[in-house]
């Protein structure tokens, strides 16, 4: 009986990864680890408690403790100050972006994320628009307690949606300066700790929470100059009176300097880190 002789053993064929990602791929990529962030919520609803809880106290407190002071009764002055309290949270909620990605840098998580075929952005982008949630949550949320104190909009549906709209911009430009901080720190309490030392003067110190002609003329000069008054001013002229095309303006300006300067620099420290 002659047996055949057997075919030699022919190696599978392997696809060739490609060497760089693909914008589109990248963008997709970062959609998935948004949404990994995301649903972390429904493991932890305590996370929602962290930046929902302040801003209630501050909305309170300043209202009903310095509002007679300030502007004569607290209705006024809920009016005045609860745009710019919606300006100050968004900032600080970006805090958040810096503190999870520092959490995940010091617990190993990126270490298994560089084993995959992804881009080196995609875990950067992907927690600044899981942020983009949470930063909707907290301007209804601060918009709701304003409201049942008795805040009213001075433009409609449309210049809510147009402030909302602006305040999402700023804060997914501003992200990536958390970004940066949540990269260059050691742990996650120190990201906490850098950022409320920059963000606590800046928001103080601009017209947040006092009209900008009853401070002395060298901090007026202070106050005008920083471009929290300026994105407050922008949010105000949309929520209660007409739009303010030159401090919209200077917002969107200013977004897209911010962008442009921190998001290669996050890339690039990113990567020293890793």
């Amino acid at each position: 009986m002659t047996v055949a002789p057997s075919e030699p053993d022919v190696e599978p064929e392997h696809r060739e990864l490609e060497p760089r990602v693909g914008l589109t791929t990248g963008i997709r990529q970062s959609f998935t680890l948004a949404w990994r962030t995301v649903v972390q919520v429904r493991h932890n609803p305590w996370e929602l408690g962290d930046f929902s809880i302040q801003p209630i106290m501050f909305v309170l407190m300043f209202t009903f403790m310095f509002g007679g002071a300030i502007a004569g009764d607290w209705q006024s002055y809920l009016t005045y100050m609860l745009p710019g309290m919606i300006v100050m949270n968004m900032l600080f909620v970006t805090l958040y972006v810096g503190q999870g990605l520092n959490t995940d840098l010091t617990k190993g998580v990126f270490d298994r994320l560089r084993s995959l075929p992804i881009a080196r952005w995609s875990p950067l982008a992907g927690r600044i628009l899981a942020d983009q949630v949470k930063q909707a949550w907290s301007i209804v949320l601060v918009l709701a307690v304003g409201m049942i104190l008795g805040f009213r909009l001075g433009n409609g549906v449309t210049g809510l949606l147009g402030a909302v709209a602006l305040l999402l911009v700023f804060a997914l430009a501003f992200s990536w300066v958390s970004v940066v901080v949540g990269l260059i720190a050691k742990d996650p309490e120190r990201v906490q700790i850098y950022g409320m030392t920059v963000l606590f003067p800046v928001t103080f110190v601009s017209n947040v929470f006092v009209p900008v002609d009853t401070l002395p003329d060298w901090l007026q000069t202070v106050v005008d100059a920083n471009p929290v008054s300026t994105i407050a001013d922008a949010v105000r002229s949309l929520l209660l009176t007409n739009p303010d095309g030159a401090a919209i303006g200077q917002t969107l300006v200013a977004a897209a300097v911010i962008v442009a300067v921190f998001a290669p620099l996050s890339v690039l420290v990113f990567k020293r880190r890793l």
